[in-house]
């Protein structure tokens, strides 16, 4: 049994959550919590990476007021030599706001529930999309802007949160007062027509033809700076996560390359497709070039939210470091939203050998719905548990799966998530993307480089298109039904559970995804608000003609719902067509509404692990 520790008695400096707090502060609810210790405070953090609810049961011994950081989606980079897109725009009571503006102002909490809402990132296109917002609402409702499309072409530049990079011959866009700074200007027009680097939270875009991506901003608000919580973006400087909102960096057709800003910006590659925005930090996506033969951007990252609020007396003490650290009924629970390292040092053992046996969750990134049109619903990442045995005195890599990204060019079939690892030895596949009107078929779940651990096959598009099959940590989606009136698309699987097959009038739903084992269900926290403590669910197919509620459902576990409209994308009332960041749910596919519609985009893996404390 960890010693017992109470009052301000505390170990400082160290570089990880290290104590639980008694339940003499608030007590709330909501997202993934972390327990650590900065100075003389110890505090319990709120880390949002999907829309859900914080909310406060009792108030506490140590006042009312928490802090927060909220942070909107990133824009889209541009395609084809253009501007990268602009950061979401950055609020935060811990680090000055973004834009050069000053601290916000801690809030007061009552009981009660206190909607989250996380921004999307924005889309690539010709021209890249505006990232949504983000938002809280507290006592005051705080809300940020999404980033900045980057711009291609001469077209007019787009303001945000941060503003995105112009085109070649223009101006980049605005950000938004407090929130973020102006992207880049682009170059005159002339043989390479590079486009300028999307702003940041913390610096301007550069203009071209450097066109690096404007830096972020560091907020410690979920841990200490230097430790390796894996929440939002790391700065290889000085080693240390917590970046938020970097700016996309832009790219001439045919040459050049560029550097994403500090925070989750996507870089550029005249010759390539530009990289997306991280997951989760609102940064803002690369611009693509027109030198290969993928010229397109890349999407931006989508937002994040973060609450916390000092805590009571210590009760535990936590064994290793890494990812973001909790206590629920006598274990420590380490949990990692983003990549990073969970380490077993001796130093933490009493100063002897002490191997830890830990049980795992391992969840890879969800694959992408189809998109416009007929598309089926994206397959949910691979789901895969267990125990392990960490040797002492070793560090283990740990890496998040992120979700396939969203597509916007008509009858394409949804990107394939990627893989999660922990060590050495243990790995996870990712879901596949759903199929569509001209590639029909639905992709299979996709293995890691560790060999067959594929997970999830993503659902079969409506031309009639045959299910994507699954790997053995996952489901096979349902098949398209190819015949009229509405050429329903099949659901992609879940770890629970098959999609089910599109029908004349319907669209296929989304496979079920897996609850997790008891040691893992903390009520205090929720990754799929709906479904308490389930991962891996698979995307919903869509169906052409028909009200949008015959669309397939998302399956329990973070999967997306199918858009089938009629109407203006993304999908209305509040339904996400993206899967839940932090599940590895599957993407809902989109249908026709009049113009093309992007597939929803795969959510992001996750990585937990816990022993008794």
């Amino acid at each position: 049994m960890a010693p017992l520790f109470t009052g301000l008695r505390l170990s400082f400096g160290r570089s990880a959550a290290v104590d639980a707090a008694a339940a003499s502060g608030l007590t709330a609810t909501g997202g993934v919590i972390s327990d650590y210790n900065s100075g003389p405070a110890v505090y319990r953090a709120h880390v949002f990476t999907s829309t859900g609810s914080f909310t406060v049961t009792a108030p506490g011994t140590f006042g009312d007021t928490v802090d927060y950081l909220v942070v909107a989606g990133g824009g889209g980079g541009g395609d084809g030599g253009a501007g990268g897109g602009g950061a979401g725009g950055l609020r935060s009571t811990v680090t000055n706001t973004g834009g050069g503006g000053t601290l916000e102002t801690a809030q007061p909490v009552s009981p009660g529930a206190y909607t989250v809402t996380i921004g999307a990132g924005g889309a690539n296109g010709n021209s890249g999309f505006q990232g949504s917002s983000s938002s809280i609402a507290l006592s005051t409702p705080v809300s940020t802007t999404g980033g900045g499309g980057g711009r291609h072409s001469g077209t007019p530049y787009i303001n945000g949160g941060s503003g995105g990079g112009g085109a070649y011959n223009g101006s980049g866009g605005t950000g938004t007062a407090n929130e973020g700074y102006p992207g880049g200007a682009g170059d005159p027009p002339g043989p390479n027509y590079v486009g300028g680097g999307g702003g940041g939270a913390g610096q301007i875009g550069v203009n071209a033809p450097t066109s690096t991506g404007g830096a972020g901003l560091q907020v410690a608000i979920a841990g200490p700076a230097p430790a390796t919580t894996g929440v939002g973006a790391l700065n290889p400087g000085p080693g240390q996560y917590q970046w938020f909102a970097g700016g996309g960096g832009g790219c001439g057709r045919t040459s050049g390359t560029s550097s994403g800003g500090v925070g989750g910006g996507g870089g550029a590659n005249a010759v390539s497709t530009g990289t997306p925005g991280t997951y989760s930090t609102g940064g803002g996506g690369g611009g693509g070039g027109g030198g290969g033969p993928s010229p397109a951007g890349g999407n931006g990252g989508s937002g994040i939210v973060v609450v916390r609020y000092q805590i009571a007396s210590l009760t535990a003490t936590a064994k290793a470091t890494g990812g973001l650290i909790s206590f629920f009924s006598g274990k420590t629970i380490h949990t990692f939203t983003g990549s990073g390292t969970f380490a077993n040092p001796t130093a933490l053992n009493g100063g002897s050998p002490n191997p830890l046996s830990v049980e795992y969750i391992l969840v890879g990134g969800g694959g992408g719905g189809g998109s416009t049109y007929h598309g089926g619903g994206g397959g949910a990442g691979g789901y895969r548990t267990g125990p392990t045995t960490v040797p002492s005195a070793s560090s283990y890599t740990v890496i998040v799966g992120s979700g396939g990204a969203s597509q916007t060019a008509p009858n394409e079939v949804g990107n394939s998530g990627t893989f999660s690892q922990f060590g050495p030895a243990i790995f996870v596949g990712s879901g596949g993307g759903g199929g569509s009107n001209a590639i029909q078929n639905g992709i299979p779940g996709v293995a890691s480089p560790a060999g067959s651990d594929g997970g999830s096959g993503g659902g079969g598009g409506g031309a009639p298109g045959p299910a994507g099959t699954a790997g053995p940590y996952g489901n096979s989606g349902g098949g398209g039904f190819g015949g009229a009136p509405g050429y329903g698309a099949g659901g992609g699987g879940g770890a629970g559970g098959v999609g089910t097959a599109g029908g004349p009038t319907t669209g296929g739903n989304g496979g079920p995804g897996t609850q997790a084992p008891p040691t893992f269900r903390n009520p205090a926290t929720f990754y799929d608000p709906a479904n308490q403590w389930y991962f891996a669910g698979g995307g919903g197919g869509t169906v052409f003609g028909q009200p949008d509620p015959n669309s397939g459902d998302g399956g329990a576990g973070g999967g997306g719902w199918g858009y089938s409209g009629p109407g203006n994308w993304p999908a209305p009332n509040g339904i996400s067509i993206h899967g839940m960041q932090s599940t590895g749910g599957g993407g809902g596919a989109s249908e026709r509404t009049g113009a093309p519609n992007p597939g929803g985009s795969g959510g992001s893996g996750i990585v937990i692990i816990a022993y008794p404390s």
